[in-house]
């Protein structure tokens, strides 16, 4: 967090250098989020890239004494909720998250990665099948580990209206 003040002090102060820094510390997070709801890995890049972009247009309003990586995530997710409604096509299915596999890679016989691949692209398919709104509730709870409240701020939404995407998201996915 202290690496993160010192680069943002600095983009206060106009260096560039300050931006360099929280991207690369958080691009890659930021690309992986905005992937897990958009699925299309050139618009979770690009949505990552337009919001770094924004971070730093804003950056004066930034409170220092709050943390930079949940504002970060929570606009990361924000934009691909937007780039997500306003998407005409539907979605390309695309498979890259890296922690799956890693994974993969550990398996311990063929059998094994046989059986891990299929479910990964079962996940994928459900994930497929769920709204962009369910996707983003999925990714901010098991992903970014948000609270329910934390999702509503960020959704302008009940806490009802939340429990309600995440059990229909997961009835779905069942």
């Amino acid at each position: 967090m202290d690496d993160d003040n010192a680069a943002i002090r600095r983009l206060k102060a106009g260096e560039i250098g300050g931006l360099e820094t929280l991207v690369c510390r958080y691009q890659v997070r930021a690309v992986r989020t905005a992937f897990l709801i958009l699925r299309d890995e050139s618009l979770a890049e690009e949505v990552a890239q337009e919001t770094f972009l924004k971070v730093f247009r804003h950056i004066r309003g930034f409170d220092e004494s709050r943390p930079f990586e949940p504002y970060l995530l929570r606009s990361v997710v924000h934009a691909a909720l937007d780039v997500a409604r306003q998407a005409s096509k539907r979605e390309r299915e695309t498979v890259g998250w890296e922690a799956v596999e890693d994974l993969l890679q550990t398996a311990l016989t063929v059998e094994a990665q046989a059986e891990f691949h299929a479910l990964k692209r079962e996940i994928h398919q459900a994930l497929g099948r769920l709204s962009p709104r369910q996707r983003a509730a999925v990714v901010m709870r098991y992903y970014l580990e948000m609270s329910e409240k934390e999702m509503a701020d960020l959704l302008n939404a009940r806490p009802g209206t939340v429990k309600w995407l995440l059990n229909a998201a997961r009835t779905a996915l069942r």
